[in-house]
């Protein structure tokens, strides 16, 4: 049996969803920055999405840095190539039901050249995989922005506009 589509039009994640993205690094290459505002302009247009960015650091003094920026209350994702796979699909319903229930607020954590601090990746409530392949912290960030875009349309039942 097939599961059934998503239904076209406003979901309740539109009424009372925020995402957040805690990323350690700035991105400095103008056309990856430019993308990723394009697809978070996108989203925005739903529901708001903040960007926090970090300095890298030694873990030791990552892990308080991060936990600072981490709003309060959240569903805390850490992106980590361990975490669970997931199909377009799946993540769309996935980001509905977290946005839809209990805190409202979903924040993805990405981490920097050595990834999250450990004490970060087991504070968070879940964790996801974007790739089975090392990606880097900017090139996380675009995808990341991207799928979240996607699962925008698919939740609304909207053509992808590229």
């Amino acid at each position: 049996m097939r599961p059934a589509s998503p239904s076209p039009g406003p979901t309740r994640a539109d009424r009372m969803a925020r995402l957040s993205i805690v990323a350690v690094g700035k991105i400095k290459e103008r056309g990856i920055r430019e993308a990723i505002d394009d697809y978070i302009g996108r989203v925005t247009r739903h529901f708001p999405v903040e960007e926090i960015e970090v300095r890298d650091a030694p873990p030791a003094e990552l892990a308080p840095v991060l936990e600072k920026k981490l709003p309060s209350p959240a569903h805390v994702v850490a992106l980590d190539v361990e975490g669970k796979a997931m199909s377009s699909v799946a993540f769309a319903r996935w980001l509905d039901a977290r946005m839809t229930q209990g805190k409202g607020r979903v924040v993805f954590l990405i981490g920097g050249a050595e990834g999250l601090p450990p004490s970060m990746r087991s504070r968070a409530d879940e964790k996801l995989s974007l790739s089975a392949m090392t990606l880097p912290h900017r090139l996380a960030r675009l995808f990341l922005a991207e799928q979240l875009y996607r699962a925008v349309t698919i939740l609304r039942g909207e053509p992808y506009a590229r």
